[in-house]
């Protein structure tokens, strides 16, 4: 937990260094956060991306895995939030604030589909950017890229991805984990990618409202 809280105070430091970004944390200490507060959090305060770290271990028993890897929501946990989020007590603020509760089902239904299709494109295209800007300067997992449904990743209207960034029971990267020189070259390559990831939205959104 400390090395993982180490990495987000780096990574907030850095990309607040630049001046482009209000960085928000979901907490800035060892205080936990329940998962759907997480996201809450984040819907809250209009988010533009939200990036969950974490660091894995597996059981002795199970192996040995190395590598970062990066996780976008599964299709099938999207399909079930959807089904979720058209229940009527979850429409009132299930895209950006906007009321769908006088809506027909129907329409309430395709709206909430059409917000999640294009914060789940966001959401890849932020992933692949991560891992091209990672895999000059960190290990990665031999499959770098996955998708499952973490909770966190689950918010309708931001796009969202989750960084294991290495094995705490693998000793090659634990002795990166520790290292403040790989921490720099890691947060480095992901203010990287945000950069790159937002230059594109802002060049394809055209004119600011």
């Amino acid at each position: 937990k400390n090395l993982v809280l180490g990495f987000g105070l780096a990574l907030r430091d850095r990309i607040e260094k630049s001046g482009k970004y209000r960085v928000i944390m979901t907490r800035s200490d060892d205080t936990f956060i329940p998962l759907n507060d997480r996201v809450k959090i984040a819907r809250t305060q209009s988010a533009a991306l939200f990036v969950s770290i974490h660091a894995d271990a597996l059981p002795r028993r199970e192996g040995d895995a190395q590598g970062a890897t990066i996780y976008t929501v599964s299709d099938k946990a999207s399909d079930a939030e959807a089904e979720r989020l058209a229940e009527a007590e979850n429409k009132a603020d299930a895209i950006a604030g906007v009321n769908l509760t006088d809506e027909p089902t129907e329409v309430a239904d395709i709206l909430i589909d059409l917000a999640q299709r294009e914060t789940k494109t966001f959401s890849n295209r932020f992933a692949r950017l991560l891992m091209d800007e990672m895999k000059s300067t960190v290990r990665m997992h031999k499959h770098p890229l996955k998708s499952a449904g973490f909770r966190v990743l689950k918010a309708p209207d931001v796009p969202s991805v989750l960084v294991e960034i290495g094995y705490v029971s693998n000793k090659g990267d634990l002795e990166h984990l520790v290292s403040e020189n790989w921490r720099n070259k890691a947060v480095g390559s992901m203010v990287q990618a945000i950069d790159t990831f937002f230059a594109k939205r802002l060049a394809t959104a055209g004119p600011a409202k």
